[in-house]
């Protein structure tokens, strides 16, 4: 179904794995076809509860862009490229009410910590190096890069290393708030299934409303103290909050089913 990615369902959980590996799993328009299309598909289909993305191999996450689709182009061309990887796929995954995880594996420089950062949260393995090096091809990030590094860095570190191209590791990454956990390669899917799974036993109604309010503040939203205001109002008209206060006080285990 996709030429590009591999994809598993394991307890609600859908792992996307780009698959290039030839290729450090960079960025193609057949990749952004195809994961716009798996986005539709996470979306729509309430078996998906969250997303795993991660990237084929050892050596990359995603290691950019494919710089071959560039030639010739032009400055309107090179918008409407930015244009349709955000529409497709990049504001697709940071607004989906379903938990999206990114598993850095490798190298993601460029569109590839783009698609990294995007998502609602990283981890990484030791081996991960993160980057945004368009300035040394004379182009800037377009695929919201300078917008979300800063968001999650802070300006000053942003401007830096979008400035210099500079290469952080995942300890540094940690450090600077980029990606929250780093462990072994070998247990990197491993510890992105548990994070999942502990997620997905939370109403899930209520982790979309979060998704949306942190995006909001993410992004410096006038409202985003009227709109938590609502969300926190809207989620009293829900099974799931019935539920869950009736099992506090009954001390067992809420099961929410998501209405």
């Amino acid at each position: 179904m996709y030429s590009t990615l591999l994809t598993a369902v394991e307890n609600s959980t859908l792992i996307i794995t780009i698959n290039r590996p030839d290729k450090l799993n960079a960025l193609n328009k057949d990749v952004i076809e195809d994961l716009g299309k798996i986005l539709e598909d996470v979306y729509t289909n309430n078996e998906i509860k969250g997303v795993i993305l991660t990237g084929a191999g050892e050596k990359a996450f995603v290691a950019g862009a494919d710089i071959t689709e560039f030639g010739g182009i032009g400055a309107v061309g090179g918008a409407e490229l930015a244009q349709r990887g955000a529409d497709m796929v990049f504001n697709k995954i940071e607004k989906c009410p379903k938990p999206v995880v990114a598993a850095v594996n490798g190298f993601a420089l460029g569109g590839g910590c783009e698609l990294a950062m995007a998502c609602h949260f990283r981890i990484a393995s030791e081996n991960a190096k993160f980057g945004q090096p368009e300035v040394n091809l004379g182009l800037i990030p377009g695929y919201g890069g300078t917008q979300r590094l800063t968001q999650l860095i802070g300006k000053g570190k942003a401007m830096e290393l979008l400035m210099t191209a500079d290469m952080i590791g995942a300890a540094e990454a940690k450090d600077l708030g980029l990606v929250n956990h780093v462990y072994p390669l070998a247990e990197l899917l491993v510890k992105a299934k548990e994070l999942l799974a502990k997620i997905q036993s939370k109403a899930p109604i209520a982790i979309s409303h979060i998704i949306t309010c942190v995006n909001e503040a993410a992004a410096a939203e006038k409202n985003g103290f009227i709109n938590e205001i609502k969300y926190f109002g809207a989620c009293f008209a829900t099974e799931d909050m019935v539920e869950g206060t009736t099992a506090f006080l009954e001390k067992r285990k809420a099961i929410f089913k998501g209405k």
